[in-house]
């Protein structure tokens, strides 16, 4: 694998005409997949003067993208999605591809453009670690195609050190650091006080293994005395179900996938978030829960750096300094106070104003090498 071009972040220069980009991602509302709502993110924080964005819908695009003036949607097909797909990132006059997926249509592309030359830039990002073959919930196929679109990008970020190192340790790639961002204005501190008859611990993700939400019913059984929330699908719902079943586990609820605003109520409503996954990039779940005033307690496995251990919560090591740190936050309600209001001023260097002035940054500085190297597109 050829490394990548090197990024440094420099001032940038302002654009005329504005930069066009092509995001490879979906505008329809509902959509939680973490990848599309963090490119929306970005998109609706972009200057409408600067940067023209086109991005692709099924059927029903999110309201507050329809209505973002600098944005064009273009709708794919019931069938045959990738050829619409490829045709785009062919015959489209974009300067800028970016979020690009792991698809057959970014596979393609990444090898016709070799063929001329084309000027357009293709941005990656990295958002868990670099050693998919290690995780069982992937097939080699799946890994294969990442390794042939997301890694063959011009330009790759990380959304943190630990991912960073990782891609760096296992394919020698080079990549810069922007962080996965949090809307502190829409995750924030329920306005009275939390109340609740019994301490509620939150686990909120993907119910895959390497999340390892079944801990929570290990914890369920230790301590009694608490309730537990897990919010979330996957392919672990229904045996997590059994287990609940089979072992009485009243004090646990299994929520199911929610959306956004059903999620921040959780988080408003709950006490600790407990999030004893091994394998991430960082989570966005982590940011969201700071931003809420949670404590947050993680593993240390993949170095988050939206959980500063000890001051905006605890990160173990393993299982039992996960149960020990649990026993210290469900028996002492000024330590949860106290962790969750240094949590919440930590997420505001994450919030997605300042990700997204990071990413203005970049488009505009390749922007301006594409147009000095004079390429088309």
């Amino acid at each position: 694998m050829v490394a990548t071009n090197s990024y440094r972040t420099a001032t940038p220069i302002a654009a005329t005409p504005p930069v066009r980009i092509l995001v490879d991602s979906l505008a329809d509302e509902g959509f939680s997949n973490a990848q599309i709502t963090n490119a929306r993110e970005i998109i609706r924080r972009l200057d409408p003067d600067r940067f023209h964005i086109s991005l692709f819908y099924l059927s029903n695009p999110d309201p507050a993208i329809r209505r973002l003036s600098n944005v064009r949607l273009i709708r794919l097909p019931r069938r045959r999605q990738t050829i619409r797909i490829l045709r785009e990132f062919i015959l489209g006059s974009h300067h800028i591809l970016f979020y690009l997926k792991s698809a057959p249509a970014g596979k393609f592309y990444l090898r016709l453009r070799k063929h001329w030359r084309d000027g357009r830039i293709t941005i990656g990002t990295i958002e868990s670690q670099s050693d998919l073959r290690n995780e069982p919930t992937l097939t080699p196929g799946a890994v294969r195609l990442w390794e042939e679109t997301i890694l063959r990008c011009d330009f790759l970020f990380s959304n943190s050190q630990s991912v960073r190192r990782s891609l760096q340790h296992e394919y020698g790639l080079h990549s810069e650091v922007i962080e996965t961002g949090v809307d502190t204005k829409f995750f924030m501190p329920k306005s009275g006080p939390v109340v609740n008859s019994r301490i509620r611990v939150l686990f909120a993700g993907s119910l895959r293994p390497f999340k390892q939400s079944d801990l929570l019913l290990d914890a369920a059984a230790r301590f009694p005395q608490a309730d537990f929330v897990i919010a979330g699908d996957g392919i672990m719902a229904d045996g997590l179900r059994d287990t609940i079943h089979n072992n009485n586990l009243s004090n646990v609820t299994l929520l199911g996938p929610l959306i956004a605003q059903s999620l921040r109520e959780e988080y408003q409503n709950a006490d600790v978030f407990l999030f004893p996954s091994k394998w991430e990039g960082s989570p966005k779940v982590i940011l969201e829960a700071a931003a809420c005033g949670l404590p947050v307690l993680a593993r240390n496995n993949y170095c988050p750096e939206t959980v500063i251990d000890g001051k905006t919560g605890f990160l173990a090591k393993n299982d039992d300094e996960l149960y020990r740190r649990l026993h210290e936050l469900l028996n002492n309600g000024q330590l949860r106070k106290s962790l969750g209001t240094a949590g919440r001023l930590h997420s505001l260097n994450f919030d997605w104003d300042r990700i997204a002035l990071k990413w203005q940054k970049v488009f505009l500085e390749v922007s301006e090498r594409k147009h000095a190297a004079g390429y088309r597109g």
